[in-house]
């Protein structure tokens, strides 16, 4: 296990160099050990095109890594320098409306650019050769938040370019493309490649196979887009190569792109991701205003190790308000502690907070540091802190196999933003349920890609909405001994966005089949005999598979085949909850029941313990403080 520590997010570009040191002491008083720069810094580095100075770069590098501090160097390319649009102006990103992102701000680029990945080849490699086997970078960061403020889908000239030519390389002709998409409809077809256009700007819907096909191309592109800084550095550094995901971003295959990466990272920003992007009651978000969801947090730790294969960070953690939700409280006390220790006990590498010093200027003002702008001491301190003396105690190390896989699947969440067939069906959102489910249990969960060729490490395996089933899993499916839930809207498409036949879920011994969908408000449920209720989704299900749950009319909600289950609705959360108990005691499982707002996480050494809760919570023979952390050894 790799040793686990603090750091920090810096900015030596933006402070007079007369700073840098004292900056770099106080880090290093702190407990901080670990140190992010240079990620925004290309009009510094090169101001005007191929006049390099990065002098000042050797130095800010020279005064961290004197203070004992391990650099992550970041490669600037997701903020080009005006000067790049002068080179290269048909560059940017067009949304959806045809409309040219401008300059400005940040991400400014569309993926499918050659000329400028060209350019970030160019800037990648002068970096590799002057810093890849410098004794203070230990680490590598490249790009920044791939996807953020909606960048992945471009609907540019370049992209219309590009993604002509990846159709032609995956269905080979214009008749293939058409039997594939159902063109025949609506009289769509093509009789060559340049006739395809993006799937917008249509006058209605486009076709969902046209759609499909775009958000996998898109993925295909940031694939691309990663991979070509990666095999710039491999040869000239040793150092571990990193991105750092965000929360909530599904437009792009994340496992694809980690798999050319050694770690994945992720920034966590917990409030504000409670006021952005969680659907929830406006009682649970007044609940929570100042911790954040309780599952939100670990269920993104538990996908970027996956992502990782084992090896993960948070590369950004929120340790004060942020600016950009659409209302930005501060921190309960306690909860910047509170959240690092999560992300250990899940297995972390390294939590780094975002930033050192909070900035007087620009887009992020408002956005809290360890220090306020004046370099007083900011709350967030005082914790991180705390942490790295505790970190010194040897607490968390290697987290705990997870009792329970839930698969995540990007390629589904596409499928059903694309095809919703309800308005609040949500690829996302079904997730979260069924982990926030697992999670009031008191499990481990690991999250598993959907193309695993192996479940047997999990008892219990949960799969939720998974739009296509892939040959491997369904062959692991076929041979797992224990209990699995599948369910709803699994197996309900093709790879092409067609409804397939055999109907859906056509899972091997289980006698099922979706004869009837539909989808219901907010506020519209199917109540289930015994209690309980079904929302959103409900499907009417025939055949002879054994009905473990029933609607009140009598119809099948919950059927089974030995521990092959299938799941015709989306549950309430309670409901989901009870349905996963019942299957985690068949599986061997033993549960607990969570106070609410009350986590366990288990490492391979300590039980730990966090309390999301405003008030204090008695759990487990101990009470936890508002914003509590506890443990004990195993």
């Amino acid at each position: 296990m790799t040793e686990q520590a603090l750091g920090v997010c810096y900015y030596p570009e933006h402070w007079p160099e007369e700073m840098w040191d004292e900056d770099a002491q106080r880090m290093a008083s702190a407990g901080l050990t670990w140190v992010r720069i240079g990620e925004f810094a290309w009009s510094r580095l090169e101001p005007a095109p191929g006049g390099l100075e990065f002098d000042w770069l050797d130095r800010a590098i020279d005064v961290l890594g004197r203070a004992g501090l391990r650099v992550v160097l970041g490669t600037p390319t997701a903020t080009p320098p005006r000067w790049m649009l002068d080179r290269h102006p048909d560059m940017l990103a067009h949304d959806a409306e045809g409309r040219p992102r401008r300059f400005g701000a940040r991400r400014h680029y569309c993926f499918s650019h050659e000329g400028y990945r060209a350019e970030c080849r160019r800037i990648v490699t002068l970096l590799g050769d002057r810093y890849g086997r410098h004794p203070h970078i230990h680490a590598w960061q490249i790009d920044n938040e791939y996807g953020c403020h909606d960048t992945t889908l471009s609907y540019s000239p370049a992209a219309r370019a590009a993604f002509r030519d990846w159709c032609a390389r995956r269905y080979q002709s214009p008749e293939a493309l058409n039997r594939a998409w159902g063109n025949v409809f609506w009289s769509m077809e093509y009789d060559e490649f340049d006739q395809i256009d993006l799937p917008n700007l249509t006058v209605t819907e486009p076709n969902p196979a046209h759609v499909m096909a775009f958000r996998r191309f898109s993925s295909d592109q940031v694939v691309a887009f990663n991979r070509a800084q990666v095999d710039v550095l491999r040869v000239r550094t040793d150092a571990p190569l990193i991105h750092n995901y965000m929360g909530r971003e599904l437009a792009f295959d994340h496992f694809t792109v980690g798999a050319d990466l050694d770690v994945a990272s992720w920034d966590s920003y917990p409030i504000g991701f409670l006021s952005d992007r969680i659907a929830a009651t406006t009682a649970h978000k007044r609940r929570y205003l100042r911790q954040g969801d309780p599952d939100m947090q670990a269920l993104h730790h538990d996908l970027y190790r996956a992502v990782g294969r084992g090896r993960w960070w948070v590369m950004e953690q929120q340790p004060g308000p942020v600016n950009w939700a659409p209302h930005n409280p501060a921190p309960l006390p306690g909860m910047a502690r509170l959240w690092a220790w999560e992300a250990f006990a899940h297995g972390a590498e390294a939590v780094l907070y975002f930033r050192w010093r909070q900035a007087p200027f620009a887009q992020e003002q408002h956005h809290a540091g360890l220090l306020r702008p004046d370099s007083a001491d900011a709350p967030g301190l005082a914790e991180a802190a705390q942490v790295a003396r505790e970190l010194a105690e040897g607490l968390a190390g290697a987290t705990a196999p997870g009792q329970a896989a839930l698969i995540w699947d990007y390629a589904a969440a596409w499928a059903w933003e694309t095809q919703p067939q309800g308005a609040d069906f949500d690829y996302f959102r079904l997730l979260h349920a069924a982990y926030r489910a697992l999670r009031r249990l008191g499990l481990n969960v690991d999250i598993v890609p959907p193309d695993t060729a192996d479940l047997s490490p999990w008892p219990l395996v949960v799969a939720p909405g998974l739009a296509t089933l892939s040959g491997p899993f369904l062959t692991a499916l076929s041979r797992h001994d224990g209990v699995a839930l599948l369910g709803p809207r699994t197996g309900a498409k093709t790879e092409e966005m067609a409804i397939p036949v055999p109907l859906p879920p056509a899972l091997p011994g289980l006698d099922a089949t979706v004869a009837l969908v539909e989808s219901l408000p907010p506020g519209v449920t199917v109540p289930l005999e015994g209690g309980g209720a079904l929302a959103h989704w409900v499907e009417r299900l025939e055949g002879t598979a054994e009905a473990v749950r029933r609607t009140e009319d009598g119809a099948p909600a919950l059927v089974r085949a030995g521990g092959l289950h299938y799941l015709a609705g989306w549950p309430d959360d309670d409901t989901f909850r009870d349905i996963l108990r019942d299957l985690a005691g068949a599986a061997g499982i033993e549960t607990a029941e969570m106070p609410e707002g009350v986590r366990r996480r288990d490492t391979a050494t300590h039980r730990f313990w966090f309390n999301y809760g405003p008030e204090p919570v008695d759990c487990d023979g101990r009470t936890l403080p508002p914003a509590g952390v506890a443990w004990e050894a195993l």
